[in-house]
């Protein structure tokens, strides 16, 4: 049991041994009871950094909002939990090694791109795919940074910091993937005459291929419901637009357009949402086992799967025209479109809730 074990049942005060904690007679002191035989490095530097009146404070919360809202409340999403704290992050990613790992991804990345520019790579791109590099990836970038702004608003909103760290690295990851892609097309730009760094952006706001993309991305954005924004970036979002065009085109499409370099710059991200999905995974799994709350949750996800599935099956469809646009043609869309429909049902059927009936055809 995480809670402190009080020493007799009425226990009103908040001084220093009112109350007896795990591993209080340990020399190695902690407060809590780690999730394996020894604490980690990431419990000690993670766990209750944000406060609860229900383990600590007798007091209950020290300031609230005007309106009597107290700091943090379990009322923020509809979900429901017996105890928030038995979260753990899958990858233990705490702020030192966060920053780590920001900084080595963003090293190989600008030293890929440094070398490929030394070796006039970018002036050998097909120019039907430069076309595509500038239109469409440069739209992509404002969906992956819509992302980012959603879960940064989604973090603020968790009762605990571990479930708070794990959406605020995601949001990291988003924004950081966002600004790789700018200094990308900005870089090679330079290179490429007549490149448009700027079309992307008309792209995201007024070609119908991005509209249902934008849809989505806007609704999510506007979601009150923290825990439905980052399920639905996660368990929606990503499988069904964002690595159906990761790994489902320009991975495989660039090759064959003279192009090694955008796979090098893409994959990153898709090294980023292996990490976070693993992590969401792990809280909607501990969401939907739960003794107490779990077929409630159960019928809450699935609703939320329903909203954010067919809107995101519709932005992917929207999406076909673009595989259609590079001279050399070495994906199908409709293969493209079928792997990332059974990625979504695995991780559905992993987390035993029910996809709508258009994706699990």
């Amino acid at each position: 049991m995480d809670t402190a074990t009080l020493d007799s049942p009425a226990v009103t005060s908040g001084a220093a041994g009112a109350a007896k904690f795990a591993g209080s007679d340990s020399r190695k002191y902690n407060y809590f009871t780690p999730k394996g035989r020894k604490a980690t490095h990431y419990e000690d530097m993670t766990l209750d950094v944000q406060p609860d009146p229900k383990r600590y404070l007798l007091q209950d919360w020290i300031i609230s909002f005007a309106d009597g809202t107290p700091t943090y409340s379990e009322t923020w999403t509809a979900a429901r939990c017996a105890d928030w704290h038995a979260y753990r992050a899958v990858d233990e990613e705490w702020e030192r090694t966060h920053f780590q790992r920001q900084s080595t991804i963003v090293g190989m990345i600008s030293q890929a791109v440094e070398n490929a520019r030394r070796a006039g790579a970018p002036q050998r791109f097909d120019k039907t795919w430069v076309k595509v590099l500038e239109k469409h990836l440069g739209a992509y970038k404002h969906a992956e940074f819509g992302m980012g702004t959603a879960l940064m608003h989604a973090q603020r909103y968790g009762y605990t910091q571990m479930v708070n760290s794990t959406i605020l690295t995601n949001a990291s990851y988003k924004l950081r993937f966002a600004q790789d892609l700018t200094l990308y097309l900005g870089d090679i730009g330079t290179d490429i005459a007549g490149f448009d760094a700027e079309i992307g952006k008309q792209q995201w706001l007024s070609d119908p291929v991005w509209q249902p993309t934008r849809e989505l991305v806007e609704t999510i954005g506007g979601e009150t419901d923290f825990l439905a924004q980052y399920f639905a970036v996660n368990i929606v979002f990503e499988p069904l637009v964002g690595e159906l065009l990761r790994s489902g085109f320009f991975m495989q499409a660039a090759a064959s357009q003279n192009d090694f370099l955008t796979p090098t710059v893409v994959s990153a991200a898709e090294g980023d949402y292996q990490r976070n999905l693993a992590n969401c995974v792990e809280l909607v799994h501990m969401l939907v086992s739960d003794d107490t709350h779990g077929p409630q949750n159960v019928l809450l996800f699935n609703g939320w799967l329903q909203r954010y599935g067919e809107l995101a099956l519709s932005a992917a469809r929207h999406l076909q025209p673009i595989w259609s646009l590079p001279h050399v043609k070495v994906v199908r869309f409709e293969d493209a479109l079928a792997s990332a429909t059974g990625r979504i049902r695995n991780i559905a059927v992993q987390l035993g809730l029910e996809l709508p009936e258009a994706l699990s055809a």
